[in-house]
């Protein structure tokens, strides 16, 4: 904060908050906002159909036009943030967010458990909207666990119940589903264990631990935009207004882009990814109007991590500094994610599932999607094999 009171009234702080909201703004600008709603909470699915080729995604030029709009944006960023005026950028942020700072174990604790009993207040679920169960001991144990987490003595066995909880959806639930909430879970359980410990060279790694897991699951997840785009169909004709006048076809993929890029941004360097988080907390945020109570407990505690990383006033790149430095290294490094996590993904779902062939000759929309009365969309009512 000193920093910032002696920059105040001059030029340099007035450029520094000038390039942190035009950046911000054009990256906000640059990518479709419905990117953050969960098909999975709001439309059927099965994820044991085929994706789409990896192939129909790098012949997408909306795709590939998403990339080179990120490219620009994280490219300026870190010109910004290697010239004299990153510090400035950085100092502008830190003044921001410096309230939040000083308390933000007690704001995370606080969230955590707020999750928890929201998820214990809507029942029947594990962890997230769409992992329905039966059981209603699943409910109270959700409870206990908001209430492990008010002392730090407590709060590793809290740790230990997230993942137990993900280990049981395992009964009912395919791996490959649950693929999506692992990072996440693993991340919030980390933050859980590390922060109560008094060796600080451990503690002081909860928040990192926190962000990796977040970006992991933004990257993750991303992905079913281009595997299974004609999930989002159901959601485009309820409301349309999600793609700002865009095409689908144009929205979808740009939307999976903004996901993962930034997903991506949130382990790079100190400004990029705060202003990653910062966009990203902008997106999911807008999502709740359109989507509700369930967008918002089920993204809750996403946004409130984003806002803890874009108050991290760490200047440090704590994962391969050196590759991360120079600006050549962030179109690389966007090809090895794609990479990486395209392998992952497609390449994990042929061995759990195989190459099924049987729906080849059966419309795309129709074999992506199981009927539910209550989302009446998807295959027909009287058979799944009866098309429109």
């Amino acid at each position: 904060m000193k920093r910032v009171r002696l920059l105040v009234g001059g030029p340099k702080f007035a450029t520094s908050v000038m390039l942190v909201g035009v950046a911000t703004s054009f990256l906000l600008t640059a990518f479709p906002m419905g990117a953050a709603a969960h098909v999975k909470w709001f439309a059927p699915y099965i994820a044991a159909a085929q994706p789409a080729p990896v192939g129909k995604t790098l012949a997408d030029r909306w795709f590939w036009l998403g990339i080179c709009l990120t490219l620009v944006f994280f490219v300026v960023t870190r010109i910004v943030e290697k010239s004299r005026f990153g510090a400035g950028a950085l100092d502008v942020l830190d003044g921001l967010t410096t309230p939040l700072w000083t308390r933000v174990d007690d704001y995370l604790r606080a969230i955590i458990a707020a999750f928890f009993v929201a998820v214990f207040a809507v029942g029947g679920i594990y962890l997230t909207p769409d992992l329905k169960t039966p059981a209603e001991w699943v409910s109270w144990l959700q409870l206990v666990l908001a209430a492990l987490i008010f002392s730090r003595r407590t709060m590793p066995f809290a740790g230990f119940g997230i993942v137990g909880l993900w280990l049981l959806a395992l009964r009912d639930y395919d791996l490959f589903h649950l693929l999506d909430y692992l990072s996440l879970g693993l991340g919030v359980a980390a933050y859980l264990f590390l922060e109560p410990l008094s060796r600080e060279t451990w503690r002081s790694r909860r928040i990192e631990a926190l962000r990796w897991g977040l970006a992991v699951a933004l990257m993750w997840s991303s992905l079913e935009k281009f595997a299974y785009p004609t999930w989002f169909y159901p959601l485009v004709v309820e409301r349309p207004f999600l793609t700002f006048g865009l095409p689908r076809d144009v929205f979808i993929p740009m939307a999976g882009v903004a996901e993962f890029t930034l997903g991506f941004g949130l382990v790079w360097t100190p400004l990029i990814r705060r202003l990653s988080a910062i966009a990203l907390l902008v997106i999911f945020t807008a999502a709740v109007w359109p989507f509700g109570r369930t967008d918002l407990i089920g993204h809750g505690l996403i946004m409130a991590v984003l806002l803890a990383v874009a108050a991290d006033p760490s200047r440090q790149t704590q994962f391969l500094p050196a590759f991360k430095s120079p600006i050549s290294s962030i179109p690389v490094g966007l090809l090895l994610a794609f990479t990486l996590y395209g392998s992952l993904y497609w390449g994990l779902h042929t061995t759990i599932y195989g190459r099924d062939q049987s729906l080849g000759d059966r419309p795309i929309e129709k074999t992506t999607h199981s009927y539910s009365t209550e989302y009446p969309h998807g295959p027909d009512k009287v058979s799944p094999d009866v098309s429109d």
